[in-house]
């Protein structure tokens, strides 16, 4: 049997998504999130992992997703746990808050547990790692490393004995980088792509901890998968769909709505399905895609 695909973007609230996504600005009768959610069935909630968010708020997104059966939301963790590593138990109770406000909604996915490049393999990360799993263990946890030392035997019986799923990540291929190839460690696959831009990725590595506009932020991102990439992926994740339950493809290349553009190109491939409803804004920005498009 096939697996679930859910299949969005790394956020949704991007104001660079108009025209190219949205055909005009959120107002009080025009909702990004509730036209994305027509489009997609899961997004992955980015500013988590840079803010704790009001109830208030997520309890808005389910009220807006409403209308949607399937729709999750993937949460990624506050870099307070990852990126820090320096957290109390106030904030431990604000994320599982909303977690548990999600999971009682029967929105919530997963909890996406994202370290950094300097996050290494060793016996002291494996323990960090378990400690965060039992702070939140009621929860599928999508854990991504993105240092190639995690790719060894004890690390990956780490992974399945703990249930936690082993994130795949596409990215451009620079020192330890881990290469984009699909290790599965329980029945759920969560798959994140953040381009193969691969010079702005240099010049961001080169430029970090300097004061930088949204634009030059996200330059490491800015990357449109060609047809010829999508089918290469298309076959990765079809070696592995009966393995698996779920799969989770996420596209990060968001600057100008890339991500959109491609995520629509997966639903086409990894879905199988002939045409694919797409916006008219996206055909404008994106001519090749017209000939998946529901007419």
């Amino acid at each position: 049997m096939k697996p679930k695909f859910y299949i969005g973007t790394a956020g949704w609230s991007y104001k660079d998504w108009v025209p190219g996504f949205y055909p005009k600005q959120q107002s009080g009768s025009f909702d990004w999130l509730q036209f994305y959610s027509h489009y997609f069935n899961c997004v992955e909630v980015n500013s988590t992992y840079y803010a704790y968010i009001s109830p208030k708020v997520v309890e808005g997104w389910i009220r807006k997703v409403s209308d949607t059966d399937e729709f999750i939301f993937d949460i990624k963790l506050h870099q307070d746990f990852t990126h820090k590593r320096k957290f109390n138990e106030q904030n431990i109770k604000a994320v599982r808050y909303n977690l548990d406000l999600l999971t009682k909604a029967e929105r919530l996915g997963g909890l996406l547990i994202q370290f950094p490049y300097s996050f290494s393999f060793s016996n002291s990360a494996i323990q960090y790692i378990r400690e965060l799993k039992d702070t939140f263990p009621n929860y599928n946890s999508f854990v991504e490393v993105r240092h190639s030392s995690w790719k060894n035997k004890k690390a990956l019986e780490f992974f399945r004995d703990a249930n936690l799923t082993f994130c795949t990540i596409d990215q451009p291929q620079i020192g330890q980088a881990i290469p984009f190839e699909p290790i599965i460690t329980n029945d759920k696959a969560y798959i994140r792509f953040h381009g193969r831009n691969e010079e702005a990725w240099k010049n961001s590595i080169n430029n970090f901890g300097k004061k930088q506009t949204y634009e030059e932020r996200s330059a490491r991102y800015k990357y449109l998968y060609t047809p010829g990439e999508l089918v290469e992926i298309e076959q990765k994740i079809k070696s592995i769909q009966k393995k698996v339950k779920e799969v989770h493809v996420i596209m990060n290349n968001h600057p100008q709505g890339d991500a959109v553009a491609n995520a629509f190109e997966l639903v086409h491939l990894l879905e199988e399905k002939d045409k694919v409803e797409i916006p008219g804004t996206v055909l404008k920005a994106y001519p090749r895609l017209e000939e998946i498009a529901i007419n």
